[in-house]
């Protein structure tokens, strides 16, 4: 009998390739996303509800929406949240699935407060390695850019770049090639598990210190 997974999304390229696998995964059945969010947007990316809400929509899952009054909220208001928002969320779960993809500590951070719900903890990218999954990301066609760069790591001209095996060679030799230190985060706008591709138009451009981010909207 499947398992039934919700997948924790941020709109980016690691959840979705997350999903893409699990999709593809007879042991279980993705019964919905769930996002956190600060004032109507997913913290790091910078991406609005409308658009998550829009990509849940094409991909043709429920989107489970969980609200934090702040960025870094303490862990166990944080965790809390999550476990509230998922039991409360009407949908029937018995795994929750996460993209991290290094082995530094958050798979048992994860499990610390997932188990305890009787809810198994699920990373289908772990321990593997970013040029691999970099590469696997492109070639399956999912569809992403760049939609925030940490100017402290990466140049700020990387910003809005479609992320394709051009901009891998350009990436500089300790930028990791996901973006797991932080250096940047992405937007998906289409993606084998998509039904349509979003179309989607700059706002405008925002920086908060030596974060850059672009603000999308759904073109009208």
């Amino acid at each position: 009998m499947k398992k039934r997974v919700i997948v924790s999304w941020s709109s980016g390229k690691d959840s979705t390739l997350t999903l893409c696998r699990l999709l593809k995964d007879n042991r279980y059945d993705v019964v919905g996303l769930y996002t956190t969010y600060v004032e109507d947007a997913v913290p790091f990316q910078a991406t609005p509800i409308s658009i998550v809400q829009a990509q849940a929509d094409a991909i043709g899952l429920p989107l489970v929406l969980i609200e934090l009054n702040e960025v870094f909220p303490p862990n166990e208001v944080y965790q809390q949240s999550i476990v509230e928002g998922i039991k409360t969320s009407g949908l029937d779960v018995d795994a929750v699935a996460f993209g991290d993809m290094f082995c530094n500590g958050i798979e048992a951070y994860r499990r610390s407060y997932i188990e305890p719900q009787g809810w198994e903890c699920v990373f289908p990218l772990i321990g593997e390695s970013s040029k691999a999954l970099a590469k696997e990301i492109i070639e399956i066609g999912i569809l992403t850019s760049l939609s925030t760069v940490d100017t402290s790591q990466l140049s700020s001209e990387f910003l809005g770049r479609h992320y394709d095996l051009a901009l891998l060679e350009d990436l500089p030799e300790n930028c990791d090639p996901c973006g797991e230190d932080g250096e940047f985060h992405t937007m998906v706008t289409n993606a084998p598990c998509f039904q349509y591709p979003l179309e989607l138009v700059v706002n405008n451009e925002e920086r908060e210190g030596r974060f850059h981010h672009l603000i999308y909207r759904l073109k009208a």
